[in-house]
Order: structure tokens, then sequence, then C-alpha cells
């Protein structure tokens, strides 16, 4: 990938966490920075950052499911492969707070720092 002057070629990733569980209470803003910090944090210690969001699909019987979410971006170093780490995080958040899934678009970035 050509970039700009001033930029370089790097991966980034951006991870989609939601915030519902069922029918109980959801993911708190405590708990979320404690997977951060616990999970994210020492995976991915040059950086990371976390905006609010909010997704929707269609679930059981074409219902509308709405729910609040985290979205976490990550440029991911120069030449090192961080797929094993990333579904570490993945594997983690869902086993955790039971998610059917975590969402992750990888893609190629232009980035200066």
């Amino acid at each position: 990938m050509a970039c700009p002057t001033g930029q370089e070629a790097r991966r980034t990733a951006q991870l989609f966490f939601g915030r519902n569980i069922g029918d109980k209470p959801g993911v708190s803003e405590v708990d979320f920075q404690a997977f951060i910090d616990k999970e994210l944090t020492p995976k991915f210690p040059d950086g990371l950052t976390v905006l609010d969001g909010g997704g929707q699909w269609r679930g059981d019987e074409n219902k509308l499911i709405r729910e609040a979410s985290k979205v976490v971006l990550i440029v991911l170093p120069k030449g090192r492969d961080m797929s094993g780490r990333i579904d570490a995080v993945r594997n983690a958040y869902k086993g955790r707070f039971h998610q059917d899934a975590v969402l992750l678009i990888t893609q190629a970035s232009c980035v200066s720092f």
C-alpha cells in the first residue's frame, strides 16, 4: 500500500463489543473498564481507542434488536501477526459476558504518529 508522505502502511482492527446480556443488566462502564484493564491493555500495550456506539440487527422472528456497544480501534504493530491476541480478546469477552459474537473488522490503513 502506498501511503502519503509522513504516513506509513499499517493494519488496523476495529472490535465491536455488544453490551446486552439477554434479560440481565448489560455490561456496565465499570465492567467494561475492568475488561480493558485485564484483557485489552496487556495484549495491546502500545495503545487503543474506545468509543461508545450503538448497534442493531435482526434477531429471532425477524425482530429488530438494538443495543449499546463499545468500539475499540487498534493500530496493529508493524510486521507482527496479532490475530491470536485479537481472538483471545474476543473469546474472553464472549465467555465473560455471555455474548454470541464480537464483530471484527481489519483493514489496511495509512497512519501517522
